[in-house]
């Protein structure tokens, strides 16, 4: 969710290596939706569970690396990473409620708009020209979405995880413009450190009631587990690392796949096998985030 660089000390990674890793963090990303769907609990409590497990890795590897994680931190900076984390917080929560409610490939669709919103978002709020090539992203993530829709009655349980998984989408498109325009510069881990520290501390009241009406098995704490270490923390490493050997926009086209590996996943797990409207749909909402990741540098989490 935060962009970086890759270090200039570690070894270089062949091309090939660096496809490998590019493809294994895209999948790790798309596992977040699975996870999220195999844990038996509320959207909040996966969401406080996964910021904390992440806390927990991203505060090891600082250990490690003797990075201090309240080294520079000024007024503005931090009431960016609280602001962001709040944004965090809110992509993750209603993103997990779409899951919920419509299924990982509806919810994963959903969230695959933020290309889209980061467009209007710069059109509408800071009065950026809208080029071709934004206008023709708006138009092919639309008319996807409107494929996706399995219908327009908002009792319709798809039609409402769809609508969740576009708030997802929203919330991450605003986060990722306020990591564009204000965290800019920062250091990676210090800034995931201080946005995952944020969700913990916002959603852990909400977490903590529903943990009193309804606990969570062995098992759904091991896959919280998977979910926070994997497919937060080592997922964002695994791509910073694929840089070492990948042009920016390479790297975001490939992690720009996130859908196409969730919604494999969920149809051999789970049997949600999509319609042909729906994969007709899933293609345009694809291929517009991958012309997104291809017209700008990555500058991605994913879910």
């Amino acid at each position: 969710m935060i962009v970086s660089q890759a270090s200039a000390l570690a070894p270089a990674l062949s091309h090939r290596n660096a496809l490998i890793v590019a493809h294994i963090a895209a999948v790790l990303f798309g596992l977040t939706g699975i996870l999220g769907a195999l844990i038996h609990a509320d959207a909040t409590v996966i969401t406080a569970g996964r910021a904390v497990f992440a806390v927990l890795a991203l505060g090891l590897v600082a250990l490690v690396q003797r990075k201090a994680l309240f080294h520079g931190l000024s007024g503005r900076k931090f009431a960016v990473m609280l602001f962001t984390g709040a944004m965090l917080a809110a992509h993750w929560v209603t993103f997990f409620i779409a899951i919920k409610v419509g299924g990982v490939a509806v919810a994963t669709l959903g969230f695959a708009s933020f290309p889209a919103f980061i467009a209007l978002l710069d059109l509408l709020v800071f009065r950026e020209r809208l080029h071709l090539r934004e206008a023709l992203l708006l138009g092919l993530v639309t008319l996807g979405l409107v494929l996706v829709v399995p219908s327009f009655d908002l009792l319709d349980q798809g039609t409402l995880g769809l609508l969740w998984g576009l708030a997802s989408g929203l919330s991450f498109a605003l986060l990722a413009i306020a990591n564009r325009r204000a965290a800019r510069g920062m250091d990676a881990l210090q800034v995931a450190f201080w946005q995952n520290l944020t969700v913990a501390v916002l959603v852990a009241p909400f977490a903590l009631n529903q943990l009193m009406v309804q606990g969570l098995q062995v098992a759904d704490w091991v896959y919280l587990a998977l979910l926070g270490v994997f497919c937060t923390g080592l997922s964002q490493f695994l791509f910073v690392k694929s840089l070492e050997g990948l042009q920016a926009r390479s790297a975001g086209m490939i992690i720009a796949l996130e859908p196409v590996y969730a919604i494999a996943c969920a149809w051999v797990l789970f049997a949600e096998q999509p319609s042909l409207r729906m994969l007709a749909g899933a293609a345009l909402v694809i291929v517009a985030t991958v012309l997104s990741a291809w017209s700008k540098p990555a500058s991605e989490r994913l879910a």
